[in-house]
């Protein structure tokens, strides 16, 4: 494995020495492919399949449209599955079968501020169901040219307290809210790794918890089960959580 010792080093310098490393590791050429070229270019990563192998080693939702493509070209393929984080957020204790639809929470602009997916939280709180919040991780390309400004990693921190933004926004036009800032939250930084952090909490007080550097993640909790409880008392601070409400024997609410 590559170690990085420079963390001043510029984003396209590390992935230029993340695919050189690889390559070495497998002998062969490496081509980056963007999401653009997966989902706009396909046929170009296919191509020559016919007669010899290719491997796409990072396989995730938006680029299920390889398969479609190759079966229409009569191309055999093979999924080998890797650790996702949407099993290994289960080191926070609550179980992976009562979460809902996942959701993407993005850096806001000055003109561009999205709140759709607070609408597919609330979805899943009326459901009962936690909701895993993915944290974006890059900003997007310059306007009109094909050029990544720096990179960015949104924080725990930076989520909820768009989040609370979002609440204050409903609570101004009269809506019912799917949720306040005593709900609560589970913030994760740097999950699988060493320094590992698990931060449990009401989401106004992860709106001022500082989980370290990247990658962050966050789950709005639903209905929760005793034992789920339980563990998240094992990464709250010192004034627990309080805000929970138990509506019968096994279930508690925020």
């Amino acid at each position: 494995m590559m170690k990085i010792r420079n963390t001043n080093i510029s984003h396209s310098d590390l992935r230029r020495r993340c695919v050189l490393s690889q390559e070495e590791y497998y002998g062969c050429e490496l081509l980056l492919a963007d999401r653009d070229m997966v989902e706009q270019q396909a046929d170009e990563i296919l191509k020559g399949c016919g007669v010899s192998s290719a491997a796409f080693l990072l396989f995730r939702a938006t680029t299920h449209t390889l398969v479609l493509r190759a079966l229409n070209a009569g191309i055999q393929y093979r999924v080998i599955h890797n650790a996702s984080i949407m099993n290994a957020v289960g080191c926070c204790g609550l179980q992976l079968y009562n979460f809902g639809e996942t959701v993407f929470i993005v850096f806001w602009m000055d003109t561009w501020r999205p709140e759709s997916f607070y609408d597919k939280i609330k979805k899943n709180r009326d459901m009962g169901l936690h909701t895993l919040c993915l944290l974006v991780y890059q900003s997007p390309l310059s306007r009109g040219r094909k050029i990544y400004e720096p990179p960015r990693y949104m924080t725990v921190t930076q989520a909820a307290e768009q989040l609370l933004e979002i609440l204050q926004n409903r609570r101004d036009r009269g809506e019912e809210l799917a949720m306040t800032e005593d709900t609560v939250c589970v913030g994760l930084a740097r999950v699988g790794a060493e320094d590992q952090t698990i931060r449990s909490g009401t989401l106004q007080e992860l709106a001022s918890s500082d989980l370290g550097g990247p990658l962050h993640l966050m789950i709005i909790s639903g209905h929760l089960h005793p034992l789920e409880v339980d563990m998240l008392k094992l990464f709250s601070g010192s004034e627990g959580l309080k805000t929970l409400k138990m509506t019968d024997s096994s279930t508690y609410v925020s």
